[in-house]
């Protein structure tokens, strides 16, 4: 009977702990206390930031650079998601992915996009974009409105230009002063009719190359040079593989900022004029912070003696500008006749 009594007394203590360990005391009113960041979740926006450059180039600087003060400004209820050196996506894949809504923005270079938008190889042409002030003109002008226009899809809309420093040329085999120097010798490029006939111009031939694989293509010799900025030379050390480089400034690298159509149409009225006011912020801030950052990359690169640097002389420079003189013709049926009268207007300034 002590027993029968005992093992009732247990079943009885095991209830009652039951019910007591698994009532919710907080919910005896019917609802769940939320902390202010819980509450948030569920109305917070994630974009994804996708792109193909190292996170200490100007564009992964300025990347972050928006991620931060989109968020600050909209008081954290967008979360930007940076996805830099393709880990998501190459150039051959991000345009793709951003119109199919696999991530929301891209940055890739123009060259990138001239396969599909002639236009945009208006602003590869060498010699002409040779200031700051003219980078800006390009950009906030004539040109940079055309080409946002020429972008302008149902899947996609292009919110800026992003200026990445001037290109420079590097070479493992000498340095190159004049254009003879370029003869024989094989080049990789991006992918844009322009840079394609600047090289064939100069004597060169040329094979596309992948920006993430370009390393890689150097090291085995698959081309024996190549142009970039200076910053892109430092960030991916193409300078362990390169034995020359030139500082030619010879033309810009410029990059525009492409966002998903569908979100940009579903983002309140609010959060969309923070997003354009973030975006002004940060173009204005690459724009300051670009050519620092190259200027300080090549300094660095001096005081490794890595590299052999060569700046192009008055004379050399000359006979670059002369020897590519033809690519300026037979420009309109691709640019059109407003984009090369402006072209002829800032070289005759």
């Amino acid at each position: 009977m002590k027993t029968v009594i005992w093992v009732a007394l247990l079943i009885t203590v095991g209830i009652v702990t039951a019910v007591f360990v698994g009532f919710d005391f907080s919910t005896s009113a019917g609802t769940k206390e939320f902390d202010d960041e819980q509450n948030g979740l569920k109305d917070r926006i994630t974009i994804k930031f996708s792109h193909i450059y190292s996170e200490n180039s100007p564009q992964g600087q300025a990347a972050r650079y928006f991620a931060k003060r989109l968020e600050e400004r909209t008081d954290h209820q967008v979360e930007v998601e940076i996805y830099p050196n393709a880990v998501l996506y190459n150039e051959e894949e991000q345009l793709r992915a951003l119109r199919e809504g696999n991530v929301q923005m891209i940055v890739p270079s123009i060259s990138e996009l001239t396969a599909e938008y002639p236009r945009f190889q208006i602003l590869d042409l060498p010699f002409v974009f040779t200031t700051h002030d003219l980078v800006k003109e390009a950009y906030d002008g004539k040109i940079g409105s055309r080409l946002l226009k020429d972008i302008e899809d149902e899947h996609m809309k292009g919110l800026d230009f992003w200026f990445g420093g001037y290109k420079q040329v590097t070479s493992d085999k000498k340095l190159v002063k004049y254009p003879s120097d370029f003869k024989r010798m094989h080049f990789g490029i991006m992918d844009s009719p322009i840079i394609k006939g600047q090289f064939n111009l100069l004597g060169a031939s040329t094979s596309v190359v992948n920006f993430n694989r370009i390393y890689r293509d150097l090291e085995v010799n698959f081309i024996e040079g190549q142009e970039n900025t200076v910053s892109n030379i430092y960030t991916r050390k193409l300078y362990q593989v390169q034995d020359y480089l030139t500082v030619s400034n010879h033309a810009i690298m410029s990059n525009i900022i492409l966002i998903n159509k569908d979100l940009l149409d579903e983002l309140p009225p609010e959060i969309h004029e923070e997003m354009k006011e973030a975006m002004s912020e940060t173009t204005a801030w690459i724009s300051r912070h670009a050519i620092e950052i190259n200027d300080r990359q090549i300094r660095q690169l001096k005081r490794d003696e890595s590299i052999q640097i060569h700046l192009l002389t008055k004379n050399e420079r000359i006979a670059w500008m002369e020897r590519l003189n033809p690519i300026y013709s037979n420009l309109e049926p691709v640019l059109g006749k407003e984009l090369v009268d402006e072209i002829d207007r800032i070289r005759n300034q």
